[in-house]
């Protein structure tokens, strides 16, 4: 049996495990490819495995800023009222993401942890608090780097985020104005989809397998409840609605099964 590599490949597994090559499985190419398509698509958004976590470096443009700096204005007229109006201005302080990603978890601070200014409390830390590892203690340095890490947390804070993986745009709630200049980078947490015509392994994974002939099943069984009662060539008739049953059966002990798989936990969506 050749291991499913593609997305050909496997479209071949799923027919062969419903029966190809025996019986004729009423269900069109391009059905299937549909159904396929599904399947991806729910294994990259419920299964730990369809996705990656990435760092993904953006380096801030003129453009962004004076995008950020500006505003859509949205009018808004009261029913009860026609003549009550209210307007609402909308910040475009984005940067455009690539799509797969599907989930932004921060991005990092722009203050620099590991500066170099000798007159900067860390630097002074590691000079005179650190000059002989034998003899000191790292759990204090250690405290004391929390601490001063939850001091720059209340006193500065962090940049707001807000992201929606079907604009493929990150949000940023800041003065775009003075909080950040052209040329400087974002490093951004992020969670992405795993490209499957890349990482062809995916299509060997014994879940999406078993997911994606269910869903061909489903759909073979809709097909021919349509013609429930006609003999096929030879005589057979074919029970739709039992193929069909059996189906949402398979996919949803399949799906009950995915909320059993622990995903990310930092993972988040928007």
């Amino acid at each position: 049996m050749a291991i499913p590599s593609s997305k050909s490949t496997l479209k071949s597994y799923c027919l062969r495990a419903l029966g190809f090559g025996v019986i004729d499985i009423n269900v069109s190419d391009d059905q299937v490819d549909d159904r396929l398509d599904e399947a991806l698509q729910y294994f990259a958004h419920y299964h730990y495995d369809g996705i990656e976590k990435m760092y993904l470096k953006y380096q801030v443009t003129a453009a962004d800023i004076a995008r950020g700096k500006t505003n859509d204005t949205t009018t808004a007229t009261d029913d009860s009222d026609s003549t009550i109006t209210a307007s609402f201005g909308e910040g475009k302080g984005f940067i455009p993401m690539p799509s797969g990603i599907v989930s932004v978890l921060q991005i990092f601070s722009f203050d620099n942890t590991a500066t170099n200014n000798m007159f900067d409390i860390r630097y002074q830390l590691r000079l005179n608090d650190l000059y002989d590892f034998s003899s000191t203690s790292v759990v204090h340095y250690e405290m004391t780097m929390q601490h001063l890490d939850f001091l720059s947390h209340i006193l500065v804070g962090e940049k707001p985020i807000r992201f929606n993986e079907h604009q493929n745009r990150l949000y940023i709630d800041m003065d775009w104005e003075n909080d950040i200049s052209e040329g400087e980078y974002l490093i951004i947490e992020c969670y992405r989809k795993l490209d499957p015509a890349t990482f062809t392994d995916m299509f060997d994974d014994i879940y999406l397998k078993r997911y994606a002939t269910a869903l061909i099943k489903r759909q073979w069984g809709a097909n021919l409840s349509k013609f429930n009662g006609v003999a096929m060539l030879g005589g057979v008739t074919m029970n739709g609605e039992t193929i069909f049953s059996q189906a949402l059966e398979e996919i949803q002990q399949l799906e009950d099964k995915m909320l059993l798989i622990e995903p990310p936990i930092d993972m988040y969506k928007g």
